[in-house]
């Protein structure tokens, strides 16, 4: 929702120690794996949007151990890239596997964020790290893809960590190059929603990561479904690459994020861009059907640091809204 460079600063400089343990691959997050109930849907309605599908895998059928348990699951798979993300969106086809448990628990949304090892070696001994601090294995997943092995391991991190944290060495081979980013969009922001910041925080720093920032700061010029808004939360971030990762607990509502809470529980809420022109980009969504479900603004407006904030109404595309922010100083 805002901007924190100084607040991200701070996290760094306070979490530097427990940062240090972290591989340099942590540092970008190179795919998302996105779970979806209606696959050709979401590819019909991402299209509309000019994110067009750059590969369909078709259905597939992966050999993994669950849970510690061997298993086989059927998904279908297509890739997008949103603003420079990749995006595997996966339909399960059976109920088998992580996807098929994420799909039932928490509906249509991003289950995990996915870094890449350098090497199979660097990917065993990260999952033996975070295994020697109570992190267990979800799934893993070695998939011969005809030109070499994909290693996809997931780490059970939901529960108390929110989303799960995925590890991936190898890539799919083809796909087509991405279009122009649309609408000139950065991408800038994963935002999830959690009932106890401190519990989350806390969940991560065990597992290596930078010690989270939580902030309070006033908004202004809140609007909640076309009526003024009353809503309030009580933000956390993290800041340990790229982009910014941004934690939401909810004080006040109504807001998008109770209904979130509601339909899907804990989790990824939102992806954040960066919009030069945030009021043509705004009405351009509207105008192909993706409207602002929620506003507001922070900062003094034509002062340093003030912008604005808009949820775009991308629930039925995936269970992910999208998050506009423009600067206002």
């Amino acid at each position: 929702m805002i901007k924190p460079v100084a607040l991200a600063a701070v996290s760094l400089l306070s979490g530097a120690p427990a940062f240090a343990q972290l591989p340099d691959f942590y540092r970008s997050v190179a795919s998302v794996h996105w779970v979806v109930a209606d696959l050709d849907k979401v590819k019909q309605g991402w299209a509309k949007l000019g994110f067009p599908t750059l590969q369909d895998h078709g259905e597939v059928s992966l050999q993994v151990k669950h849970r510690g348990q061997l298993t086989s699951c059927r998904i279908r798979v297509a890739m997008g890239n949103l603003a420079g993300l990749e995006v595997q969106w996966i339909q399960p086809l059976d109920g088998n596997g992580a996807f098929a448990e994420f799909l039932a628990r928490h509906g249509s949304g991003i289950m995990s964020l996915n870094h890449t090892a350098p090497s199979l070696e660097a990917l065993d001994k990260e999952v033996a790290r975070l295994q020697g601090v109570g992190v267990p294995v979800l799934q893993r997943a070695d998939v011969d893809t005809g030109a070499g092995l994909l290693t996809i391991v997931h780490m059970d991190t939901a529960a108390e960590g929110k989303y799960v944290l995925g590890l991936v060495h190898g890539s799919v081979p083809g796909g087509a190059a991405p279009p122009p980013v649309p609408f000139g969009l950065k991408r800038s922001q994963f935002a999830f929603l959690a009932n106890d910041l401190k519990a989350v925080g806390e969940f991560w720093k065990k597992a290596g990561f930078p010690e989270m920032a939580v902030t309070h700061g006033p908004l202004r010029d809140l609007v909640y479904r076309g009526q003024p808004g009353r809503f309030d939360q009580e933000l956390g971030w993290h800041r340990h690459g790229e982009i910014v990762y941004e934690w939401i607990r909810i004080l006040k509502g109504p807001t998008v994020y109770e209904e979130y809470v509601k339909a899907h529980g804990e989790g990824p809420h939102h992806l954040g861009f960066d919009v030069a022109d945030f009021d043509k980009v705004m009405g351009d969504w509207s105008a192909l059907g993706f409207p602002p479900l929620q506003s507001g603004a922070w900062g003094e407006k034509g002062k340093p640091g003030a912008g604005r904030f808009a949820y775009l109404d991308t629930e039925g595309i995936g269970g992910v809204l999208i998050e506009l922010l423009g600067r206002q100083d």
